[in-house]
Parts: structure tokens; C-alpha cells; sequence
């Protein structure tokens, strides 16, 4: 996955629009790969769905706590990624009370599909998911990939959780820093 491009897609989310009136002032707005990554440090965090045990308890709010760390590298934004819509997406985010990380729907899976990162968990009713992984992105290109081992579909229920922690990705980070510092 290193020094890969990523995936060229178009998400589909919502955002808030004072302009709208009532209960749900949100409007749709397309979103492309190239506007979040392009000319860009950011950190993606992907997991299999929003509401979920491990997604909920441990991952999306691990990412939120360490943000500000993670943006002391030079990163401009950590996004979430699960292929879930937008409104999931935002529900969840609201529930969670999430700040700073920033929500991306992949609701059809495309960005997934594309990465070689979905996976079929239709054992559990799930339907195509997100495997758990992070990455480092600069200006569209992968330099950092953290996936969890033993990608599967196969009906079987191994989530892992622990080479994608933020933790790994601020280890990395900070390497990286050291190594620039020392050339």
C-alpha cells in the first residue's frame, strides 16, 4: 500500500447550511478525494461500522482523545471512515460527542472496494464492510499503513484492534520527525 495513490471517489455527505430551515438544516455535498487529500497531511482511520462495540468504546474515541498529538506532526485533518451514510455517520459522531475527528461516509463502499479493504460481513447481518486499518496520507500518496492482520469475510468474527491505534500512528509519526530532524 506504500506510496500508493489513493482511490479517486466521490462521498457522499451532509453538511449544516444555516440557510435551511427546521429540524434538519443539512444539505448534501459532494466530496472528492482530491479535496481531502490533495496538497494535504491526513491521518484515515477506517472501521467496520458506525454503532458497533469496538468502533464506538474503543477506536473512534481513541482517535478524538489524541487528536490534538496526532496534529502536533503536521497533520491537517484525522478522519473516520466506515461505509455507512451520512446519517449514520453523523448520528454516531453526535452520540459519541466526537469534536475534531471528522466523519467520512463511505455509505457505498466505493473508496473500500477500491483500497482492497472491503470485506463481506454478512455472517453477522452487516452486509460490505470496512476492514480495520489507518493510514498516513501526503498529497494523495499513502506514506503510512497500519492494517490489522487477518483480513477475512469468510463467515469467520476476528476483529482485531491493535496495529491501527492512534497510538501506532503517533509512534509513527514521531519516528518520522526524529528521522527528519536527524538528516
Amino acid at each position: 500500500m506504500l506510496n500508493r495513490q489513493v482511490p479517486d471517489v466521490t462521498f457522499k455527505t451532509r453538511i449544516r447550511d444555516e440557510a435551511i430551515e427546521g429540524p434538519n438544516p443539512f444539505r448534501w455535498q459532494d466530496v472528492t478525494s482530491e479535496d481531502i487529500f490533495k496538497g494535504r497531511r491526513v491521518v484515515v482511520f477506517a472501521l467496520p461500522g458506525a454503532f458497533t462495540p469496538t468502533c464506538t468504546t474503543e477506536q473512534c474515541p481513541a482517535f478524538e482523545r489524541e487528536y490534538g498529538q496526532i496534529r502536533e506532526h503536521g497533520v491537517d485533518d484525522v478522519y473516520c471512515l466506515s461505509v455507512n451514510d451520512a446519517f449514520v455517520m453523523y448520528q454516531w459522531g453526535k452520540m459519541l460527542g466526537i469534536q475534531q475527528v471528522k466523519m467520512l461516509p463511505d455509505g457505498s463502499g466505493h473508496f473500500s472496494r477500491r483500497m482492497g479493504m472491503l470485506i463481506d460481513k454478512d455472517h453477522l447481518g452487516f452486509g460490505q464492510r470496512s476492514w480495520r486499518y489507518a493510514m498516513v496520507v501526503e498529497d494523495g500518496k499513502i506514506v503510512a499503513w497500519f492494517e490489522e492482520p487477518g483480513i477475512n469475510d469468510a463467515g469467520t468474527d476476528n476483529d482485531p484492534y491493535e496495529v491501527s491505534r492512534p497510538e501506532t500512528v503517533i509512534a509513527w509519526l514521531q519516528a518520522e520527525r526524529a528521522q527528519h530532524a536527524a538528516q
